[in-house]
């Protein structure tokens, strides 16, 4: 990943300083027009106040437009890339597509934050090269200067009042390693050590504290499948060996495998593999069925821990 703004780039990540509903409509309206004038397919994922914000303000032109609500299919942030943007910027080649995508707002929790801000810096990895312009709209009056802050590392351009200038704090890089954070457990929590031969056990003994601890069915075959991925690439990718914890945290199952692996591919999980390509598909599979993803890799090994809904 570059830590600056390559200038012959095709692909193009502002993020927009809004500050009210007229300066979000000023910022995002002319932005989707110009697209649509220009035969370029658009894309609006927010949440859904700001959702239909734009429709009332586009009137019949909405109807060109996808809108998705990205309370929903952004809960994990995690999930943004592959699920929201690559999803449908691929389906739309060849020529530029325009996507509003707006990750970060007044509510998500201290907990997501810091996997937002890696999605946002890790976009610019994920589509280098590609002919796609993806505004991020940042709410400037309701969130903190941290967030605006973190906006500069992982933005190389800033519209506010419809001037753009160029950010000088861009480091993506930077951004990610700084949320790179270890990842405590609770004292609590059960635990099991597993190698090859004790697949199929951890597998049983995670559904049977997903149970204890109120999973409904549904949420038990997502422990199930998630577990068994993350479990099978700590044998394969993390010296054979691991160790899975589950406990209950704020109405929230959370479950994590740590191996000794190191996970040098910040993208992992967030690019889809060729369709062509078996494998590679198991930590994506993850996000898709968590409510939220958390990854810490440093010299000891990898953690990768993952949040389910108790009820």
């Amino acid at each position: 990943m570059t830590s600056a703004a390559t200038v012959d780039d095709p692909f193009v990540h502002p993020a927009l300083f809004y500050r009210g509903e007229q300066q979000y409509v000023a910022g995002t309206v002319p932005f989707i027009l110009d697209g649509l004038a220009a035969g370029e397919p658009v894309a609006v994922a927010a949440p859904p106040a700001r959702l239909e914000t734009i429709k009332g303000a586009l009137g019949d032109d909405a109807r060109a437009v996808r809108f998705v609500d990205m309370t929903q299919a952004g809960r994990n942030p995690g999930r943004i890339i592959p699920g929201v943007l690559r999803s449908f910027a691929d389906a739309q080649r060849p020529g530029r597509v325009r996507i509003i995508g707006e990750p970060i707002w007044a509510g998500r929790t201290e907990l997501e934050y810091p996997a937002c801000v890696q999605h946002e810096a890790l976009i610019n990895m994920a589509f280098a090269g590609r002919d796609v312009t993806i505004l991020c709209p940042y709410d400037a009056d309701g969130l903190d200067e941290r967030v605006l802050a973190d906006a500069l590392a992982t933005h190389p351009v800033i519209v506010e009042e419809s001037r753009e200038t160029v950010s000088t704090a861009y480091d993506p890089d930077k951004a990610v390693a700084r949320y790179n954070t270890a990842l405590p457990t609770p004292p609590g929590a059960a635990a099991y050590a597993f190698a090859a031969p004790e697949l199929p056990d951890v597998r049983h003994f995670a559904v049977e504290q997903g149970e204890r601890l109120g999973l409904t069915a549904i949420r038990l075959q997502d422990l199930a499948l998630a577990v068994a991925e993350l479990t099978t690439n700590s044998v394969i990718h993390g010296a054979g060996r691991g160790t899975l914890r589950i406990w209950d945290e704020g109405g929230q199952v959370v479950c994590e495998v740590h191996d000794s692996g190191r996970l040098t591919d910040p993208l992992a999980g967030r690019r889809p593999p060729p369709p062509h390509r078996p494998g590679g598909r198991g930590l994506m599979l993850v996000h898709h069925l968590s409510d939220l993803v958390r990854v810490h890799t440093g010299t000891d090994g990898t953690t990768i821990r993952f949040y389910l809904p108790a009820s």
